[in-house]
């Protein structure tokens, strides 16, 4: 059984707690009974605690925090006083305040360190505020040093006495079925859709009390990949919805996640997610020493799927920075081993099944838009045909780079331009994502010099009433 206190108290607020202390003093009880009642009901719940009239002074008057398992438990013991529902926030224990900005930014060596640090950030996700306009990149030093230089650690084994349960295989599955399901709902809906939310739930609720648990070295692993998948999702949604503190902070306890899995794969997955992020604000150095590192350092730990993809994702770095000659290269390393994937079965792993010939083709189109190539561009287009109702989103943002391509030729042909403007406003109806709006406006723009066009003032009409007015 899990011993909740003191070892899983929260630290001082040094803010009284009013609205519990108003409560208490409402039901009438002394504090010796609460507390007794208090552990009765953490026994039935398995959880072995020793709460006294003084914690219960702790928590009302010197601005201590009970543990996250417990507090519902303390609602429970004040219900059955005053006779009437009791929640979390009536009380002010739905949150912790005073939130440490850095919280979530660490990468610790220890295993131990690293759950207490992600398990912290999970609890705390839902009441920042992250939301920034670009990537402070200097975030990812650390981190990515770290795990370059060692990605995978020695065990992942956790048989502390005071663990809360025993995890098994049923819950590892549990919590990747989970993410499979919430990474189907990201390519469909976008990072902004409510659906995404859940995964900072998943997080919190379902996840942390797992990796507080006891658990053998093959179940840790398994245990920790999960959480990592669950991470980088969590990561990728909030970059989607351009809330990019919160998913720097995903990322890196993603990364931290695979390294306790002995997933490199993985962690290189999400190091090439970090590179992308980077790229996108702006920091094509750093993007590009982390798709390389990333694509080196997995070596013979990830398939040829796996590895093609890092380079695909290193091509649009290059092509975004400019360098034609190294984008060319990395997407003809892309094609290669993406060639090289289709003659194997069985040995990639789930998360890396979207990426194919259209994925890569897809991504060629916006490739060579950023080298200047628009036909080149267009004809890449014809091989990307993807399903649009399962990647609703990639359809929508290749919609609005295609649009540019026509923009680009020696003599703009506007008509295309505005139909595949049409075509990305009415994909993005059905999903919530600031990136792919992001890309529509950037189309836009580029019709600046068109702007007093009925036409164009008609689909700058219907972003404004059935994008950003939604």
């Amino acid at each position: 059984m899990g011993v909740l206190d003191p070892p899983l108290s929260v630290s001082a607020t040094h803010q009284p707690n009013l609205a519990l202390t108003r409560l208490v003093e409402a039901s009438g009880a002394a504090k010796k009974s609460l507390a007794f009642r208090l552990n009765q009901l953490a026994e039935t719940a398995g959880l072995k605690t020793h709460y006294t009239h003084t914690s219960w002074t702790n928590w009302m008057k010197r601005g201590m925090r009970p543990a996250q398992a417990v507090r519902p438990l303390i609602a429970q013991v004040l219900e059955e006083r005053l006779g009437r529902p009791v929640s979390l926030a009536e009380i002010d224990l739905d949150h912790d305040p005073g939130v440490d900005s850095s919280v979530g930014l660490e990468f610790p060596r220890e295993l131990g360190t690293a759950v207490q640090v992600a398990t912290r950030f999970w609890s705390q996700v839902d009441h920042r505020d992250n939301r920034v306009p670009g990537v402070a990149v200097v975030n990812y030093n650390t981190p990515v040093r770290r795990w370059l230089a060692l990605p995978v650690d020695d065990t992942a084994a956790s048989r502390s006495p005071a663990a809360f349960r025993r995890v098994g295989k049923a819950d590892v599955v549990e919590l990747l079925e989970t993410a499979e399901q919430a990474r189907q709902w990201d390519s469909r809906y976008g990072g902004g859709n409510w659906r995404s939310s859940q995964l900072t739930v998943c997080l919190k609720e379902r996840a942390a009390p797992l990796l507080h648990g006891s658990y053998s070295d093959a179940v840790g692993r398994r245990l920790f990949t999960a959480t990592a998948q669950l991470a980088r999702l969590a990561g990728w949604t909030a970059f989607d919805n351009g809330d990019h503190a919160t998913a720097q902070r995903h990322y890196i306890q993603a990364l931290r996640q695979a390294r306790a899995a002995g997933d490199v794969q993985l962690g290189g997955y999400v190091l090439t997610c970090m590179a992308l992020q980077c790229s996108l604000g702006g920091f094509h150095d750093d993007a590009i020493d982390m798709a390389d590192s990333a694509f080196h350092r997995v070596g013979g730990h990830a398939t040829p799927r796996v590895k093609g993809f890092f380079k695909l994702i290193e091509a649009r770095i290059w092509a975004r920075s400019g360098n034609a000659r190294m984008a060319d290269g990395a997407l003809a390393t892309a094609e290669r081993l993406l060639d090289a994937a289709s003659s194997r079965t069985g040995d990639d792993p789930a998360w890396i099944d979207f990426f194919d010939e259209h994925r890569l083709a897809s991504d060629a189109v916006e490739i060579h838009r950023d080298l200047g190539r628009p036909r080149e561009a267009q004809r890449w287009n014809e091989l990307a045909a993807m399903p649009t109702d399962t990647f609703a989103r990639a359809y929508a943002i290749r919609q609005s780079v295609l649009g540019s391509t026509y923009l680009q030729e020696y003599q703009p042909d506007l008509e295309h331009a505005l139909d595949h403007g049409h075509r990305a406003v009415s994909a993005l109806a059905v999903v919530s994502s600031a990136r792919a709006v992001d890309y529509l406006h950037a189309l836009i723009s580029r019709m600046s010099r068109w702007r007093t066009d009925p036409h164009v003032a008609e689909l700058t009409r219907r972003v404004k009433s059935e994008i950003y007015a939604a």
